[in-house]
């Protein structure tokens, strides 16, 4: 079997007229989604005294979160709809590079916030001078191409596999479940995986936990007014973390099991969080956390009030 085959997503057979459910409710989500993110988006973009590295790097996290979703909410919305559900070989190593690049686009992001809030709260008077807009969009651009080339990567040596099968037991695309149906060895995808997860998922998950564990020691040698202040802007950033870091664990480890070893229906949820949750949940955790934020979301939904 070639590489201009088709595979098929084998999880939307047999779904009767429940499918038509599940499109309205997933369209109605991905309407809210975008809507969410579209509003911190714009307030940090319309509102100068947002024009702040860690009000920038928040806009960051919702442009990545309508990325992301975007790979996985029309492709899912248009198998739900109609009763093909077939994708070319291309267009599924495009997925699945979307999705994967939006998950660690993610990480990245949130190390750049963890990094932010380590130089506030210990270098608080060299904080401007450290921190400026340009070496901020360094780090946003390094944060980005990062991703990108490790993710890209683990994709070309996908799409140099031949392949044997073309049923995917998914509802989108996964790079590790494409290498399966492979003929050929695929021992250097499988340690290039590795490489990749270490890279690119381990190590930022190690300086943001190392970040926010000075952070704790700084706020324990500090006054109480110091400590409240510094909770206050790390607690939403740590909430976010956490709730992805679970999203992403459940999905790493689903991948490894076999089809059938646990029930369909709790690995299709569990598959979803990581893409479907934190997009929904970051813009309301910052939304409601952050003032300067939530007084402008307030004025972009009634601006004559």
């Amino acid at each position: 079997m070639g590489n201009g085959t088709y595979f098929f997503f084998m999880l939307f057979e047999n779904l009767g007229c429940i499918k038509y459910a599940f499109f309205s409710l997933g369209f109605i989500f991905y309407c809210v989604v975008i809507y969410f993110n579209a509003l911190i988006i714009l307030a940090v973009f319309l509102e100068r005294t947002l024009h702040q590295p860690m009000y920038i790097l928040i806009s960051c996290l919702s442009i990545n979160s309508v990325y992301g979703t975007a790979g996985f909410f029309p492709r899912l919305l248009t198998d739900l709809l109609y009763d093909t559900h077939r994708i070319s070989f291309e267009a599924c190593i495009i997925q699945s590079f979307v999705i994967y690049s939006y998950a660690t686009y993610e990480l990245t992001i949130l190390m750049l916030m963890a990094f932010d809030r380590l130089v506030a709260i210990s270098k608080p008077l060299h904080y401007n001078n450290i921190i400026t807009i340009r070496f901020l969009t360094l780090l946003i651009v390094i944060a980005w191409l990062y991703p990108v080339i490790f993710v890209g990567c683990a994709g070309l040596l996908t799409a140099r596999q031949k392949m044997c099968g073309n049923k995917l037991f998914k509802v989108y695309c996964h790079n590790y479940e494409i290498v399966k149906l492979s003929c050929m060895n695929h021992n250097i995808n499988n340690i290039y995986g590795l490489i990749v997860t270490i890279t690119t998922i381990f190590i930022p998950l190690i300086f943001i936990l190392y970040s926010y564990v000075k952070i704790l020691i700084i706020c324990q040698r500090s006054s109480q007014d110091f400590r409240s202040k510094a909770y206050q802007t790390c607690i939403p950033h740590i909430a976010i973390l956490l709730n992805f870091s679970v999203a992403l664990f459940c999905e790493l480890t689903l991948s490894r099991f076999v089809n059938g070893e646990i029930p369909i229906e709790l690995a299709v949820i569990l598959s979803l969080e990581f893409i479907v949750i934190p997009p929904f949940v970051n813009p309301i955790v910052y939304g409601l956390n952050f003032p300067g934020i939530r007084k402008k979301v307030r004025h972009l939904i009634k601006p004559y009030k």
